[in-house]
């Protein structure tokens, strides 16, 4: 059942396609995924128009906060759904039920803010929403923290931090994306503009293998979301991704090619490959 909604759900996200819109929801001119900030200003907002019904405060300041916190979860909801698109399996599924338990949260807290309107009362439903939101922040939490969706997926990697033989020169063909595999980090090299260039072979954002996708005018573009990374830096040229992809040293000598990082990262130092 869950999975049939997430393939209805996924036909209607998926009409918003790579671009400038995609980007902003995504959080790729932030460097990071907008939707963990976006949804403070809703569930801060709730949380407090309850701490004001159970402190006695004024009843007008509570309805005004639960019209905010309404409004406000819209762009958070459409920053989510664009995020939950790009999922699959077990993380497309806890996404569905967390979407449909912010929108029974959200549900109550509207019959709460048309209650009030009305008069007095609403604060049991409230009550029940914030219940119900704390339920789909806790599996919000899960879809980050235990199955990993906008975490950048190279986090955990190990690179060479010493020049480390990868392939010989002769294997390069052009702008044909090479794959290696070095002190078990995949790679990709090619050679752009006569110069040996050399890119985590991850996507950052779902980890698709980058040397299956194609170079579009500088950057190699993922094959499944369409994510584009520069060559000459590995910034992000185009979403959904949000962080760049590890660039790395590289240098021939005597007909092979040598790799290198630095890297300050002690997650990516750490012998967890």
């Amino acid at each position: 059942m869950l999975d049939h909604a997430a393939d209805v759900g996924q036909r209607l996200t998926g009409r918003l396609k790579p671009g400038p819109a995609k980007d902003l929801l995504s959080g790729t001119p932030a460097g990071h995924p907008v939707h963990p900030v976006l949804v403070t200003v809703p569930i801060g907002a709730l949380t407090g128009a309850v701490a004001l019904d159970a402190l006695r405060g004024d009843a007008a300041a509570s309805r005004r906060l639960i019209g905010l916190g309404i409004l406000s979860a819209l762009p958070a909801a459409a920053a989510g759904l664009s995020d939950w698109h790009d999922t699959q399996g077990a993380e497309r599924r806890v996404g569905v039920v967390h979407a449909l338990c912010n929108t029974a949260g959200l549900a109550l807290f509207t019959g709460s803010w048309v209650v009030r309107g009305r008069g007095s009362g609403g604060r049991l439903l409230a009550v029940a929403g914030l219940g119900v939101i704390g339920v789909s922040g806790w599996l919000g939490g899960h879809l980050t923290y235990a199955l990993g969706v906008g975490v950048d997926t190279t986090a955990f990697q190990t690179p060479p931090t010493e020049w480390t033989d990868a392939c010989a020169e002769s294997d390069l063909d052009g702008d044909a994306p090479l794959h290696v595999t070095v002190a078990d980090t995949p790679l990709l090299l090619l050679r752009h503009r006569r110069d040996v260039r050399v890119l985590g072979d991850r996507c950052t954002h779902r980890g698709a293998p980058l040397h299956e996708g194609r170079v579009v005018d500088g950057c190699i573009e993922c094959p499944w979301h369409a994510s584009r990374f520069s060559l000459e830096d590995g910034a992000v040229e185009r979403g959904p991704a949000t962080r760049p992809a590890p660039v790395f040293e590289a240098r021939v000598v005597d007909g092979r090619v040598q790799v290198r990082r630095h890297e300050p990262r002690t997650l990516r130092t750490n012998p967890v490959s």
